[in-house]
């Protein structure tokens, strides 16, 4: 039987990336609402499917700012300031521009899209080959032979894409491990600090000889005196960064295959971008 073609759609990141490449002030709907963010959305998605051809579609969202990962870490991204105001109006309107499309919204409160994502690759992967498409390479940790991640960027269309085989190749781990150098390196994006002093080179180079947070607590007394002193000081730092890193695939998701299923004849990518102006 030939696999599927699953398609899952970081929404979340295709509309921050969408409203910054363009300016909201000279677009506007009829009623004063910037569109720029969800007409870009519109376009990417349009690109997306012509190149990479997808049976099926799914679009998935963050559903707010608290999650379970805010409950372990309450400074968990706390740095992100608000969203400008132009975008917030554009929310909405980008999942009611998507659902016009015939492409499944899926959110889940507590979670974040990554979660969500990571829950449906976890599902479908054995039976559908799947691309992901994101501007976050936290991503990465879901590779495997039938996933393959699509970064956004720049441009409508232009992606870079991360295949299982290039990942290993480049970064000399498998992709679960990369939660663990996550741990050690923090991020500042997400406002986790991991173990303070150890950096992106030589947490990846510790992870590469070691293989994980357990083998180099193991052999904690073959890494230098200053490694020693800066792990075993923040360990509850180190444990609590790997639960921050790791991707979450057993949020329950309601959604039936077909309700995804993608057929180019019925979509009308034109007459949806008049309609949201």
């Amino acid at each position: 039987m030939e696999r599927g073609h699953l398609l899952l759609i970081d929404g979340m990141a295709l509309l921050f990336r969408s409203f910054y490449a363009t300016a909201p002030r000279w677009m506007m709907n009829s009623r004063g609402v910037p569109t720029n963010a969800v007409y870009g959305v519109v376009k990417q998605i349009e690109a997306a499917t012509n190149v990479l051809q997808p049976t099926h579609v799914v679009c998935c969202w963050d559903m707010g700012s608290t999650t379970f990962r805010t409950e372990w870490f309450p400074d968990y991204k706390a740095n992100r300031g608000e969203p400008p105001h132009e975008l917030i109006p554009q929310f909405d309107l980008a999942k009611e521009v998507v659902a016009m499309l015939g492409i499944p919204n899926i959110g889940v409160l507590g979670a974040e899209a990554d979660d969500c994502i990571g829950s449906l690759v976890k599902q479908y992967r054995e039976h559908m080959q799947i691309s992901i498409m994101t501007g976050d390479r936290d991503l990465f940790q879901l590779l495997s032979e039938h996933v393959t991640v699509y970064l956004l960027a720049k441009g409508i269309g232009n992606y870079e894409a991360y295949t299982l085989e290039r990942f290993t190749q480049e970064k000399g781990i498998q992709p679960h491990q990369l939660i663990d150098v996550k741990a050690l390196m923090g991020d500042p994006s997400d406002n986790y600090p991991g173990v303070r002093g150890i950096g992106e080179k030589q947490a990846f180079k510790l992870i590469q000889r070691y293989g994980s947070i357990e083998g180099i607590l193991e052999n904690l007394a073959n890494l230098t005196n200053a490694q020693q002193q800066k792990i075993t000081e923040h360990l509850d730092l180190l444990h609590l960064s790997r639960k921050l890193a790791a991707i979450h695939c057993d949020i329950p998701i309601s959604l039936r295959l077909e309700e995804a299923r993608w057929d180019d004849e019925r979509k009308w990518f034109a007459e949806v971008l008049e309609a949201i102006r």
